[in-house]
């Protein structure tokens, strides 16, 4: 357990709890073995640990290292998804964004996104508004604000760089970006807190069966040590992402995939040479996909891709064609920047797990194949979910989670509390609104003579937990120092990661 004494005193979220976790781990049963530390892994393990279940999730690698870290960093209600009529999917995540703003305001910030007209691409003025109303009905006029729709000079106003040449107007809207794989820590962090065993570098190599050929426990090797365990569990979920098939199959060999997997890739550019001012979707002129450029600090990230892929999931890497495809699109919006794939400074790839095949007749697109989540049973007993967004994890792991308790109580007659997670403050959320939070943080951190730029980024990555760093400059003032001259993070973090994050290897930090 990450708890110790009578009266629960919770572990630090670290290394050496990690350790502690894995050399106690198979003493006792669980009644929930989580296969998978994204996301959806993570909460899961919240909402389980929550209700009082014995619950431990497992990785191959680090939390959240796969998909969950790799996404478009944006949490949105998908205002793509309207023109397939998706509203109940759009609805559910303009909710989850309007919740996650108020349950990590450190992590998920408001971003206005500004949406070009131009003649010939893309929808019209009347049809863009039309979308922009629904939008905005679909989030109950309770998200950060509400569209307006922008005549021409009004949008180069915004874009000054933008291509001109068709351009009728536009529209403002708001979503919100966050760090994905920040965002992952602090669930599976609030999953520890809450009584839950977090084990990174923990890979499943096989499964126990009773003899009725159900599962009932798993072994596993530590990546680190290389010792292995036999676990036992009342349930196993498997939260694995794109590598759900693949962990299936680890039980049952002849299991059929439930899933198309294609990969999404971003390209990283300095800001001032693409010439955005702000947050971007457009429709590609090259193949009429949405996509989006994005400010993140100096730089502006550019995506994605969406094309199937059969290789190295955990190095889905950018291709040329790739880079080709991100950048022609950015220059038919930004025509003065002629980025050249040598300008690119880095790249991130991710893939998807999409459910469903297409149906017949209705072509091979992955724009077709279905964003939404699927939970299922195996004959052997596993629970299952895959698909989804990072958007709507928290109702998608509540749902897992309820499906589970349902089978805890009728199979193997363990009782299991209520658990509300839209309702749970993820760990560094600050009491106060956000602005003044920032503002009274940046004066604290100043003092230690960093600069602006990186008390905000300490305040914006770890939120109130930002304090525990400025106590390490007060001690060690020389933690105050930069990692790189050109870059916001100092020494003191990597200490801090150790110490509170279960950051195990220099790939972690």
């Amino acid at each position: 357990m990450n708890r110790e004494g009578d009266e629960a005193v919770v572990l630090p979220f670290s290394a050496a709890t990690r350790a502690r976790s894995w050399t106690t781990l198979g003493q006792e049963d669980l009644d929930v073995l989580i296969v998978g530390a994204g996301i959806t892994g993570a909460g899961i393990a919240l909402d389980c640990a929550g209700r009082g279940l014995r619950v431990a999730f497992v990785d191959a690698g680090d939390l959240g290292s796969g998909t969950s870290s790799r996404s478009s960093r944006l949490i949105h209600g998908g205002l793509r998804y309207l023109e397939t009529f998706d509203f109940r999917l759009v609805f559910e995540a303009l909710a989850e964004r309007r919740r996650l703003l108020q349950l990590a305001p450190h992590l998920v910030r408001p971003l206005p996104f500004l949406f070009p007209v131009h003649q010939g691409i893309g929808p019209g003025r009347l049809k863009l508004g039309a979308g922009m109303w629904l939008y905005d009905l679909l989030s109950l006029f309770r998200g950060v604000g509400r569209h307006r729709m922008l005549g021409r000079d009004a949008a180069l106003e915004r874009e000054p760089a933008m291509r001109t040449e068709g351009l009728r107007g536009g529209a403002i809207y708001f979503d919100a970006q966050v760090d994905d794989a920040r965002l992952t820590i602090a669930v599976a962090r609030a999953a520890h807190h809450g009584g839950a065993i977090a084990l990174p570098y923990v890979r499943v190599t096989g499964f126990s069966k009773d003899q009725a050929g159900r599962v009932t426990g798993a072994h596993v090797r530590d990546q680190i040590s290389g010792e292995e365990k036999q676990l036992s569990a009342k349930l196993i979920i498997v939260a694995a992402g794109p590598w759900t098939d693949e962990v299936r199959r680890i039980a049952d060999p002849n299991a059929t995939a439930r899933l198309r997997i294609t990969k999404g890739v971003h390209v990283v550019l300095p800001r001032e040479r693409v010439g955005n001012e702000g947050a971007i979707i457009f429709q590609s002129p090259v193949d009429g996909r949405i996509m989006f450029i994005l400010p993140w600090g100096d730089f502006t990230y550019i995506g994605t891709t969406d094309t199937d892929f059969q290789g190295d999931m955990e190095e889905p890497a950018a291709e040329a064609v790739d880079v080709e495809y991100l950048l022609a699109s950015a220059n038919e919006l930004f025509p003065a920047a002629r980025l050249q794939a040598t300008e690119v400074i880095s790249t991130w790839g991710g893939v998807r797990p999409l459910l469903a095949p297409v149906p017949k007749g209705r072509g091979s697109s992955t724009g077709r194949t279905s964003r939404e989540h699927e939970i299922w049973r195996e004959e052997n007993g596993m629970l299952c979910v895959a698909g989804g967004k990072l958007t709507t994890y928290r109702p998608m792991a509540a749902e897992v989670t309820e499906k589970a308790a349902e089978i805890l109580k009728k199979e193997c007659r363990v009782e299991s509390g209520d658990f509300y997670t839209e309702h749970v403050r993820l760990p560094g959320a600050p009491d106060e609104p956000w602005d003044e939070f920032l503002a009274a943080f940046r004066s604290r951190a100043t003092t230690f003579g960093i600069s602006e730029v990186t008390a905000s980024h300490l305040a914006s990555a770890y939120g109130e937990d930002g304090d525990d760093i400025l106590s390490r400059f007060a001690e060690q003032p020389e933690l105050a120092q930069p990692i790189a001259p050109e870059l916001p993070y100092t020494l003191g973090e990597i200490d801090y990661v150790v110490a509170n994050e279960m950051a195990l290897t220099l790939d972690d930090v």
